[in-house]
This record gives structure tokens, sequence and C-alpha cells, in this order.
């Protein structure tokens, strides 16, 4: 399909096969949208370009009209997902140059990302508002996300199988696609491929809930129902009402579940473990907040040790 490529055609076009040829079916169905985006915004913002046109000039000039418009991060990955491309073209003798070489990432400041989260009495509340009966619920499934900070993904993908009741474990191991047709697929990333520890009560409630449920069927997802992430944040947004404390999503739990490890002393390398991170950093930074109140508690207590020492 490239073969038949020139350099007087537009640039759009070679990025849409580009993306044929070598992304799809090889990528994430998640990943793929964000691709057909990126090929989206080149038609908006550059329609007539040709691919002999693609110069260092005519590329931040692109970056810049898509920074107008969006974050530095989201900008980088725009810039990303066309230079494989662009290095691709480079390489078949359509553009002579690199354009990409040097390339300024620009992009609009920030908005100032608030987690949201609950604290330990709040979570308490929540958790004792709760409808826990003999069958499966959507409550159930907010205590369990809660106990293990798992992602709304991750906790539709469970199944009884997954449940180590003898080791007090829960492999987590797959996702459910529940953007798509439903059904299993790989989780984010490897390090989300993991085993997490849960407690004695979690293990007892759990191991009568799905004893007589089908070993490889996902525990919360009815067969044959599409599951949206609206419905589920819609039950918790009735409990948080009704328990009168803050409304958050089903990911706010997650965000609950490790503020509360970390303010209980958990190391960092331990909570990103059980919340499959790729590395320490993403939780740093996603935490840093919380982190940089910690360090503060631990200057004062370092302090008043010091203090004792004359």
């Amino acid at each position: 399909m490239l073969n038949e490529i020139t350099k007087n055609d537009l640039f759009h076009v070679y990025y849409k096969k580009w993306i044929t040829i070598y992304k799809e079916g090889a990528i994430r169905n998640v990943t793929m949208a964000k691709y057909l985006m990126t090929h989206k915004w080149l038609v908006l913002l550059v329609p007539h370009l040709t691919i002999q046109e693609l110069t260092r000039i005519s590329y931040q000039q692109l970056l810049n009209d898509y920074a107008q418009e969006h974050e530095r991060q989201t900008t980088m990955d725009f810039h990303h997902q066309l230079k494989g491309a662009i290095l691709d073209a480079v390489d078949e003798g359509l553009i002579d140059r690199d354009p990409t070489r040097k390339a300024i990432i620009k992009g609009k400041t920030p908005r100032e990302k608030k987690i949201k989260y609950l604290n330990q009495f709040e979570l308490h509340t929540l958790l004792t508002n709760l409808h826990l009966g003999n069958q499966i619920n959507w409550d159930w499934f907010i205590l369990l996300v809660a106990k293990t900070g798992m992602r709304f993904s991750e906790a539709l993908a469970l199944t009884p199988k997954d449940f180590d009741f003898s080791h007090q474990m829960l492999s987590i191991s797959k996702t459910w696609d529940y953007k798509g047709k439903g059904g299993f697929l790989p989780t984010k990333n490897r390090s989300s491929i993991r085993k997490i520890q849960i407690d004695w009560q979690t293990v007892i409630q759990f191991s009568e809930l799905v004893k007589n449920l089908p070993e490889n069927q996902p525990i919360f997802v009815p067969s044959s129902k599409k599951i949206y992430n609206s419905t589920v944040n819609g039950v918790l947004t009735r409990l948080c009402e009704k328990s009168n404390i803050p409304i958050i999503s089903i990911h706010g739990l997650r965000h609950t579940h490790a503020s509360l490890l970390l303010f209980g002393g958990v190391s960092i390398a331990s909570v990103a473990r059980r919340l499959g991170h790729a590395s320490m950093t993403t939780t740093q930074k996603t935490y840093l907040h919380i982190i940089q109140e910690l360090e503060n508690q631990d200057i004062d207590l370092v302090m008043r040790s010091l203090s004792n020492l004359s």
C-alpha cells in the first residue's frame, strides 16, 4: 500500500495508510484510537500539506498549531505518534531530511489537577452504608476496589479463579473491554500483572459469594450485558450523597486506597507494586502532594528527635 505513495501525495493520506499497515492489529484498541485521533487532527490542521512540503519549519508550525489547544504532554504524544511514520518516510526516500529533528514541544499551561480521594473516616462512612447482601452487586464491587486499589477494567475482569482464598491473594492478569464489545483484554502494561494481598474478612465474604459461580466467567459482568463506567459511578455518587461525604468516582477509590496506604506509612515501592504502576516514578508523580505532606511530617519528627539530644 505504501509503495503507491509519492512525494506529491497528501501527508495525512500517507499517515492513514501507515497506521493501517504498521499499527492495525498490533496495538490495543485504545491505543489505536489515539493514532486515529492524531490522523483527524492532521486532516483538520494540514489538509493540503504534501509529503514533500514536510520540512522542519512546516512540521514545527503543525506542532505549534496543535499546542494551542492542548497541554505540553498531549502535544508530546502527538509528536511521538507522527514521528514513527515520518522517519519511515525518510527511510523510503519520500522526505530528504528528518523534519522532526530538534522539534520544540509547546503546549497550554496545564490545569491544576487535584486528585479526589476520601480520608479514612469518610471511607469508613461510605463502606458502612454499602448494601452487602448474599448476591454480587455494585456495592460489593465498590468494596473490593476500595480494599485493593484495582483499576475499573481490572475489577470487571475478575473471575472466581482469580481468588486464592487459602493464601489471601487476588491475581490481576487481564482487563475487561468495557469500552468496546466486551471480553477479556491484556492488562495496561506488564507491571499491571500482579498479586494483591487481601484481608481475611474479604476472603470470607467473597469465598461465599463466588463459590457457585462459573470459574472463568467475570463475577461483576452479567452475561450479554454491556457495562458502562457511568453506571457504576452513578451508584457510587448516590452512596456518597447518602453518606454525606465528598462525591468521588470509582477511580477516586483507587486514589483513596493509595493515599491511605501512604499516610499509613507503606513505602512508595510497595504502593506502586500494589497499584500495578510501571515504575515508582508514576506513583511519585500521581501522589506528589501526599508525599510532600508526609515529608513535612518527617521534618517535624526529625526536629523533635534532634531537640531531645540536647
